[in-house]
């Protein structure tokens, strides 16, 4: 890769961005990184041997594609900094929340791309929603490829709708994943496990159960079949859940996730 790459934002997520990339062959001094906390610029420079900037300026002329991974609470105003400056370049959004709407329109430019990558991406598991406007061409979304494949996995989503889906899906579904794996954990505990007997049994059987589903042909449904057998230890575990309608109260919370998904939405991108 031979074009310039300058992030908004230097946490978590945009670290894990440009780790995936210097991995992929990006030289450090092809990034830039404005970031006003001292802190996280010391550790970028430690990390990956970068020297990030504590507020936006003309160095941000050169960037041909810019990464917005800020706060969704301070897009606009670090938007309205940047936009000056970056009038020519491509923008891919990872901050939770704000409509490409009001990201063109604090930027001035239609070549914007949205996307809801999920925690596991700072191992480069993760997987990411893509959504671009329609002046993003093909070539754009090619290196936004290029860029998210450097997480995990991604997708292209046909309407920006749809992104609420994925932000309740996807992008809080690590948390569902925990949350099961303490109440396992707990339950191992309370059977007579120790703890890290029980969170090794847990994680290993998270970990087990996601590779054969990835790598098999068949869907959740019949794999849960198939361990299932009437009047066995699964049925009855499996019977308990459905006579406390867990499914059903599962599939409400992801609702309940995607509503305020879209409400976020509606706060943020305000004028």
């Amino acid at each position: 890769m031979t074009q310039r790459i300058a992030f908004i934002g230097g946490g978590n997520m945009a670290s894990a961005i440009i780790g995936g990339l210097i991995k992929q062959g990006l030289a450090p001094s092809q990034i830039d990184v404005v970031e006003p906390l001292a802190e996280a610029r010391d550790k970028l420079a430690s990390s990956y041997g970068l020297q990030p900037h504590a507020e936006a300026g003309a160095f941000l002329a050169q960037a041909d594609l810019v990464i917005w991974a800020v706060k969704p609470q301070s897009f606009k105003d670090a938007a309205l900094a940047v936009a000056p400056h970056t009038p020519g370049a491509l923008h891919l959004s990872v901050a939770a929340g704000i409509p490409s709407d009001s990201i063109a329109r604090w930027l001035g430019t239609e070549r914007v791309v949205r996307a809801m990558p999920n925690t596991p991406a700072l191992i480069g598991k993760g997987i990411s929603g893509l959504f671009a406007r329609p002046a993003v061409s093909s070539a754009d979304k090619d290196w936004i490829g290029q860029v998210m494949a450097s997480t995990g996995e991604f997708l292209w989503l046909d309407a920006e709708g749809q992104l609420n889906a994925v932000t309740a899906l996807s992008g809080s579904g690590p948390a569902y994943v925990f949350y099961f794996m303490e109440a396992m954990t707990t339950a191992g505990c309370e059977m007579g496990l120790s703890r890290e007997q029980a969170h090794q049994l847990t994680v290993a059987t998270f970990v087990g159960a996601s590779e054969l589903a990835r790598t098999s042909s068949e869907p959740p449904k019949v794999l849960r079949q198939r361990v299932t057998s009437k009047g066995g230890t699964t049925f009855a575990a499996i019977s308990s859940m459905e006579d406390g309608d867990l499914q059903a109260e599962f599939i409400n919370a992801i609702y309940a996730a995607r509503q305020r998904a879209q409400e976020l939405g509606d706060e943020l991108g305000g004028e």
